[in-house]
């Protein structure tokens, strides 16, 4: 029970909430929550705005009491920026010719579109950072231009290039003998030719190694940054070069968007291979060249691209529904590409069972070789040089020397003897002089080579030698007084076993054959694991293998050949005029008949007979081919004469009986008459060229002309003589007597190795300013590595080529060189290369995108087509020179040397620096260079390597 109290407090409370709710209503509790809220709400929302109007104030006199005052610069600035961008006039002229500054102006025009402003828009839409860049790229294309107008480019483009060209090789060619002398059974990588290739590098410059540029990435850009700041350091007015983000902008866009894309496609390997192929577009290709480059391909890849191409090929002709005349061409066709397939099936076979593929060394083991008569090898340029070298070998280098001097001695007293009776009959006597120079130069020969004094003392009879010092001492000397010695001499080269029979079956022999063209490739025969190879030697060349297997003709009685002119022409070509000859050919055999129709002028039936009966000596006393007439108008009764002459020595040519006689006729006689452009052997120039190449009755004769207008320049080759005979003939016979008896060179040695220098470095043992001649130098000695050679060779080339362009065309070919030069440097050829590059990179005024890389069979097939097209244009002069497998060999080199992309990289930048220190002589761009380059890992190995050598020499020290 609850007490009383409680009972009161629950009552008075109960009343008065029934009274309040009786009295307000049933919702007043809502209504005074509502209030209450109203008014705490109320009190904050003044007390906020109170204090922040009071905050606002203290503040605001906070900042003018203890804060400095502000600079009127920002103020400023933004007033500037608020108003409106004034417009920036840019002067478009850049080079003072407005045929190069418009295509400029495109190239920086597309430069800012696609590198900046593709970005910049994004950031901002204010044109004036836009047109600043543009403006100091304009500024130091100014400078550049200015600067460029005053330098002479001649020495840069005559002399600089083609000794970093040269230079270059010569590193690459000892890199691959490097390669090939650690171990000649394991052939090496590319990765080895590269690192082994630097490696040379540093060991002939010394101071600079530019492998970190070529193998890096990362290395390559910083390089060409650093080096463009460098430019822009040189180029740019003071305060835009201050400008760090204007410079970095143009820094950027030169180094990553000009240069390094431009230096990607220069180096790229199947880049290079397309533009020779381009360069050279307008020869044919030539089957001959094509076949040697396949049995010559030691790259498996190169011949399974041609081989699948082949049978690609096959399986199309193959596939097709022809019937009449078609179907012998497609049946042609299909042999053809039968061989071809059949060549590289064998290549490929021999490449992978690591069996030896050098001609010349499979030659060696094989006896079926063909003989070259030793009065051939006497009389030809090339093969002399290789019997030069056995004579040498063994001690037999008198009797040769004595056979060369007494046919100089020869030709030069008759050339004397016609020119003291032509003095005669006009009245001028010189005879005591003339007879005097003569007996000089016989007793000469006779004290170098037959007296007792002599050494080497030429061995032969006793009483010719009497014989001869009787006649020396009693008549007067004649052209003919040694002919009984040397023909003894002769025979003694010819039958002793010490000379010309041994020589037969020494390497030299071999490698004599093959520079004259005169070897085969063996060719997989039997068994198809390559067993059973055979190898043959033809002196036709190599060529007739492929002929034999692609011809469907041959020389049995099946097949008969009829041609004859049918109708002759005149016809214009250059503003030349000459005959035209329409030969109709008719081929019978068993099974069918074929006629056709070619054409050939009398040039090409010249061209024929040459080369016909210097392969078939017994032909040129039966062949005989109507002179050479120079006629005007070409007279109508002259051409009908020619044509009955020339069908005559048709008829007589394709009798049977001279087919019998000479089988390998046959082949030169289809080629001749195929209905085809006529290639021709030796050209006009190069038949010249052989009386000036010839190394003993030739060249003789050629210094018997100097005899002349110079006749104290007989008896060449001798060294004991008066002292009235000529400074040519003492140093031609230095030259000669040099290569056989060891005489201490002309040129002074030098403490380096010449092979570890620049190719410039060696010009100057008797060359003089012409261009020409230099040139010439620099390229015979590294593309065709002739200071391998005898030196003898070697120097008759050198004064073959100065006394070519000397007397005939050097004035010419310097002026033309001169003339390209600045033709190369016209404001018209710089507008088109600026033309070019901005078509390469903008084609139709859009970035041009990212070539996709070809296929492999399609890059190597280009390989293929570069290699046939450089080896077919070499001319023929050129291989009758210095042999035709060198020619292959230095045309083949330089063609691997640009199959690397490291090495190119590498020569690029070789010529771009000589180029700018060139452009800027005054600056010492050789330091800076030797300073970017100063991290090279092999430039650090090197200097290790020089420390290590040196220690102990300082240490005895």
């Amino acid at each position: 029970m609850m007490p009383p109290t409680s009972l009161s407090i629950w009552g008075w409370g109960s009343l008065g909430i029934v009274l309040f709710l009786i009295t307000f209503g049933p919702f007043v509790i809502f209504y005074l929550t509502f209030y209450i809220l109203c008014f705490v709400g109320g009190g904050l929302v003044v007390t906020l705005l109170f204090g922040k109007t009071n905050s606002e104030k203290y503040l605001e006199q906070c900042e003018h009491s203890f804060l400095p005052p502000s600079s009127t610069g920002v103020p400023k600035c933004l007033e500037e920026m608020k108003r409106e961008a004034r417009t920036i006039k840019i002067d478009r002229r850049l080079t003072g010719a407005n045929i190069i500054d418009e295509p400029l102006q495109q190239v920086i025009q597309f430069s800012l579109r696609d590198y900046v402003q593709y970005w910049y828009y994004t950031l901002s839409d204010d044109e004036s950072f836009l047109l600043e860049i543009r403006q100091t790229l304009q500024n130091a294309l100014i400078q550049f231009a200015t600067r460029s107008k005053e330098i002479d480019w001649q020495p840069y483009f005559t002399t600089r290039i083609v000794d970093d060209f040269g230079t270059h090789l010569r590193v690459f060619r000892k890199a691959q003998q490097k390669i090939t002398e650690k171990d000649d059974q394991v052939k090496g990588t590319a990765e080895d030719l590269v690192d082994t290739f630097f490696e040379v590098e540093v060991e002939m410059e010394k101071e600079v190694c530019r492998d970190l540029v070529c193998t890096s990435p990362k290395d390559e850009e910083g390089f060409l940054r650093d080096l463009c700041e460098v430019l822009l350091y040189l180029l740019l007015p003071p305060g835009d070069f201050q400008n760090k983000i204007m410079r970095y902008f143009v820094r950027e866009i030169l180094a990553r968007g000009i240069l390094l894309p431009l230096i990607n496609q220069l180096s790229d390997p199947d880049y290079i291979n397309q533009y020779v192929i381009w360069m050279i577009r307008d020869s044919n290709c030539n089957y001959e060249a094509f076949m040697n480059i396949i049995k010559l391909s030691d790259n498996i890849g190169e011949l399974e691209a041609v081989r699948d191409k082949a049978a690609e090929e096959l399986q199309y002709l193959r596939s097709l529904d022809t019937a009449g005349d078609d179907i012998n061409t497609i049946k042609n066709q299909i042999n053809s590409l039968l061989f071809v397939k059949k060549v590289c099936d064998s290549r490929i076979q021999r490449l992978q069972s690591g069996k030896e593929i050098n001609t010349v060394k499979l030659a060696a083991n094989f006896g079926k070789l063909c003989t070259v008569p030793l009065d051939s090898i006497l009389v030809d340029n090339v093969a002399l040089q290789f019997f030069m070298d056995y004579m040498q070998q063994t001690g037999g280098q008198a009797h040769l020397f004595f056979w060369m001097t007494v046919e100089g001695y020869r030709v030069t007293a008759q050339q004397q003897l016609e020119v003291l009776l032509s003095r005669q009959r006009d009245g001028k006597h010189q005879t005591n002089q003339t007879k005097g120079l003569l007996r000089a130069a016989a007793v000469g020969i006779y004290e170098q080579y037959l007296s007792e004094k002599a050494s080497p003392r030429v061995t032969v009879d006793d009483y010719l030698v009497a014989k001869l010092a009787d006649t020396l001492n009693h008549e007067d000397p004649t052209p003919e007084i040694f002919d009984d010695i040397q023909r003894k001499v002769y025979e003694l080269m010819l039958r002793d076993e010490r000379f010309y029979p041994s020589f037969r079956q020494n390497a030299l022999y071999v490698r004599m054959l093959a520079e004259l063209d005169m070897l085969k490739d063996p060719s997989f025969r039997g068994s198809d694991d390559g067993d059973g190879e055979s190898f043959n030697g033809s002196p036709t060349g190599s060529i007739n293998l492929s002929l034999d297997d692609l011809s469907n003709v041959s020389s049995d009685d099946s097949v008969q050949l009829h041609a004859y002119i049918s109708d002759t022409g005149v016809c214009n070509d250059h503003g030349k005029t000459y005959a035209l000859y329409a030969i109709t050919v008719h081929r019978r055999n068993l099974n069918s008949e074929e006629m056709w129709k070619t054409y050939r002028r009398y040039s090409d039936f010249h061209d024929f007979h040459m080369r016909i009966t210097e392969q078939f000596e017994s032909l040129s006393s039966i062949l005989k081919l109507p002179g050479k007439k120079t006629f005007n108008n070409m007279d109508r009764d002259f051409l009908e004469k020619r044509k009955k002459d020339l069908n005559a020595y048709l008829q007589l040519l394709l009798a049977p009986e001279m087919m019998k006689a000479s089988p390998a006729l046959a082949h030169y006689v289809y080629d001749f008459l195929e209905n085809k452009a006529y290639s021709k052997g030796k050209g006009d120039f190069a038949r010249k060229m052989d009386t000036f190449v010839n190394p003993l009755r030739n060249s003789m004769r050629n210094v018997s002309n100097a005899v002349k207008s110079l006749p104290d320049s007989l008896a060449e080759g001798m060294t004991k003589m008066s002292d009235n005979m000529g400074k040519m003939s003492e140093r031609l016979g230095q030259d000669i007597k040099q290569s056989f008896f060891k005489v201490p060179p002309l040129i002074p040695k030098t403490d380096s190795d010449p092979e570890h220098r620049r190719v410039s470095a060696q010009l100057d043992d008797n060359v003089d300013d012409n261009i020409p001649l230099r040139v010439m130098l620099l390229l015979m000695d590294e593309v065709f590595d002739l200071k391998e050679r005898n030196q003898w060779l070697r120097r008759n080339i050198k004064n073959l080529l100065q006394q070519l362009i000397r007397a005939t065309y050097g004035d010419t070919i310097n002026r033309k060189i001169v003339d390209h030069v600045d033709w190369m440097t016209s404001p018209e050829q710089v507008a088109d290369s600026v033309k070019r590059f901005r078509d390469a990179f903008w084609p139709n005024g859009i970035l041009a995108e990212t070539i996709p890389c070809r296929d492999k069979s399609i890059r190597m097939r280009t390989r293929v087509a570069g290699k046939t097209k450089l080896l077919a244009i070499m001319p023929d002069e050129l291989k009758h020179i210095i042999g035709a497998e060198t020619t292959r060999k230095g045309i083949l080199r330089v063609f691997e040397m640009f199959q690397h992309n490291q090495l190119n990289r590498r020569m690029v930048y070789v010529f771009l620096e000589g180029f700018l220190e060139t452009l800027f002589p005054q600056y010492k761009f050789r330091e800076l260079f030797n300073k970017l380059h100063s991290r090279s890992k092999q430039m650090q190995k090197y200097k290790q390597k020089l420390q290590t050598t040196q220690a102990p020499s300082l240490q005895k020290r």
